[in-house]
């Protein structure tokens, strides 16, 4: 069963390479979904895969790429089945 999560990452997670770095660390866990840039400065993602993978990049999404300086992240459980071929940037 997929496991599908969204993600809102606050801090200093703009400007500083976190959606590509989302990128390069959800295509080789094998998860589907998208990451982006939301106005108020934070990021979001949604990830689908199984739930321990889905847990690892959520896990993950506490420090980010090396330039980033995380506050906070908020995660929602979703109901239902992945959605998403891939996994990309939003724009």
């Amino acid at each position: 069963m997929t496991a599908r999560a969204r993600v809102r990452v606050t801090g200093r997670v703009q400007g500083v390479c976190y959606r590509q770095s989302t990128v390069e660390m959800a295509g080789p866990l094998g998860l589907t979904g998208w990451v982006r840039n939301l106005a108020d400065g934070s990021v979001e993602a949604l990830f689908e895969g199984e739930r321990a993978t889905v847990e690892q990049a959520i896990a993950w999404c506490h420090h980010g790429p090396p330039r980033a300086a995380v506050n906070a992240v908020a995660v929602e459980w979703l109901d239902g089945p992945a959605e998403c071929a891939g996994f990309a940037t939003r724009y």
